[in-house]
């Protein structure tokens, strides 16, 4: 292998490890029974998500979502039957002591702060409180657990946790003489949601799509060099002529090098992230994908315009382009730049699974596994790869860095944009199911493979490459790696 071709399988590895990790990650979803927290009885409810509906002055205002208590009695899970009770400010602020006034039945909210979590709920219970919103001094939410050495645990009212944006809001409707009532409630989330469905779909069409695309471009490449040299023709023909000039084929030694660089490139998003980082990702995610989309369009174009396609001009500092390429340009280059400014915009998502899936197709391309035993390497890398910066990362950087990084923990933003995503469509939490770039690039590499070498035996290459991405697909599942996006309440 030649320095450029070696060059070129480090920038492409660069680029997968880029965009290769968990295929959904929970952010703010800490529906689950957590084992580290201590539990004893009077103090074993599972943490769970919790809506809490505002109306100011009788006028329906803002959703906020909490976190529930380990202690304290579960909280409704469905609107119809929970109730909708007046909001009213503790004093002291804090309740670590008993409140000034009697409450009659009302939710009483308390900052966080100089006491226990269930000193608070015990002072509010005494005073006739019916539940308790405990403000954060921070903008997460946090898990409110009972010491080891606690006995007091007697508590019959629900105790929830508000972020401290959240807390402000309401302080402010209270402290300007506002009616404010509350309703608190727990709603289930579904099992499995359609939209995991039509992600699923979507990318098993994706591999498809550039698996088919890949053999196709082999076979016409094959039967173009087997015409030159049935034409007898002197000199060899060069890479260009037969369509391999664009090509890399990855060997042993860059699916071993796969994990140092990956690793790399992660822990270098994971020291650098911030909102400036996160822009500059989604810079390079638009550059990207109007590469992608431009070269999906002039191949799929070039079938109708083939005379556009094969006519070149030459433009400075790009070389050699065919007019197709430039009718082509500027419609791809308005679409990255459109979603790049409404990005957080509801609808934003299609635009980001379309120039998702051109990337992913173009890469599938450019990148080839020659043979089951770089397959086989590269996956099993990918494997070891995902396990330590998912798990065992945990021990020595305190948290996971995979899941950091795909959050986009530290960066005031939602996450990086290197994933296709689909809005949860039944779910009361909303939120989208996404997968990794990654997740659909490593399995496609093999898949790819597998088509191009039973070109002509495509039952088998349908169970052989059908068994490959199920199997990725389901070990993340599995393993907890796969799961469902969730913003931060």
């Amino acid at each position: 292998m030649d320095l450029q071709k070696l060059c070129s399988v480090i920038t492409v590895t660069a680029v997968i490890s880029l965009v290769c990790y968990p295929s959904s990650v929970t952010a703010g979803d800490i529906v689950h029974d957590d084992n580290l927290a201590p539990k004893k009885p009077g103090c074993e409810n599972d943490f769970v998500l919790v809506k809490v509906q505002t109306w100011v002055d009788g006028v329906e205002d803002a959703e906020f979502v909490g976190v529930g208590a380990r202690f304290g009695t579960t909280i409704v899970s469905k609107e119809k039957n929970a109730n909708q009770i007046r909001l009213t400010l503790s004093d002291p602020l804090d309740c670590c002591g008993a409140p000034k006034h009697k409450l009659d039945g009302d939710v009483i909210m308390v900052h966080r702060g100089h006491c226990k979590f269930t000193t608070k709920a015990n002072n509010a219970q005494t005073a006739g409180a019916s539940a308790l919103l405990i403000i954060n001094n921070q903008k997460e939410l946090y898990k409110m657990v009972c010491e080891p050495d606690e006995t007091d645990l007697d508590i019959h009212i629900p105790a929830v946790m508000l972020p401290q944006d959240a807390g402000s809001s309401l302080e402010k409707m209270l402290l300007t003489n506002s009616s404010v009532s509350v309703q608190l409630y727990s709603p289930k989330r579904p099992l499995v949601d359609i939209a995991e469905v039509f992600l699923w779909l979507m990318a098993v069409g994706t591999i498809l799509c550039a698996s088919y695309w890949s053999a196709w471009s082999a076979r016409e490449a094959a039967i173009e060099q087997d015409k030159l040299l049935k034409d007898a023709v002197d000199e060899i023909p060069n890479e260009k002529a037969v369509g391999f000039s664009t090509v890399v084929d990855i060997n042993t030694t860059s699916a071993v090098l796969f994990v140092v660089i990956a690793s790399c490139f992660l822990v270098i998003l994971y020291k650098l992230m911030s909102y400036w980082f996160i822009e500059l990702l989604v810079v390079l995610f638009c550059i990207g994908g109007v590469e992608g989309l431009q070269t999906c369009l002039v191949a799929l174009l070039s079938r109708w315009f083939k005379h556009a396609g094969e006519s070149y001009v030459k433009v400075p500092f790009f070389g050699a382009l065919s007019y197709l390429t430039l009718a082509v340009a500027p419609f791809c280059i308005a679409f990255a730049v459109v979603w790049a400014v409404y990005r957080t915009a509801s609808f934003a998502w299609i635009g980001q699974d379309i120039l998702g899936i051109a990337l992913i197709i173009t890469v599938l391309q450019i990148v080839h596994v020659p043979n089951l035993k770089v397959g086989t390497v590269l996956l099993g890398c990918a494997f070891l790869y995902d396990i330590f910066w998912v798990f065992v990362s945990k021990k020595v950087f305190h948290e996971s860095v995979m899941i950091v990084v795909a959050r986009g923990d530290r960066s005031g933003e939602d996450g990086i944009p290197m994933l296709l995503k689909i809005p949860r469509m039944f779910d009361p939490w909303g939120g989208y199911s996404i997968i990794g770039f990654g997740d659909i690039l490593l399995p496609g590499l093999l898949i790819a493979f597998s088509l191009r070498f039973t070109l002509h035996s495509l039952i088998l290459w349908h169970v052989f490459s059908g068994s490959i991405f199920l199997t990725y697909f389901y070990f993340l599942a599995f393993s907890g790696v796969s799961s469902s996006f969730f913003p931060p309440g």
